[in-house]
């Protein structure tokens, strides 16, 4: 099962594509941008788990078929 990338931080609403490296993620995928991130100490406000820095997805995986 692929890591669900979610487009929007949850608190503030800003972009996060797939590509965006100031995305941080939870165990159970809540997402927020690093600046969210930074005022909530790292810790998801939802489940109280730990927000690490997402990965990254390129557009195009090989085999050549486009994400969503």
């Amino acid at each position: 099962m692929a890591l669900a990338m979610k487009v929007v931080c949850e608190k503030c609403g800003t972009g996060l594509p797939a590509d965006a490296t100031h995305a941080r993620i939870c165990s159970y995928e809540c997402t927020f941008c690093a600046g969210c991130a930074e005022v909530l100490k790292g810790r998801c406000p939802n489940c109280g788990g730990e927000l690490v820095r997402r990965p990254t997805r390129v557009a195009t995986p090989p085999g050549g078929a486009a994400l969503a």
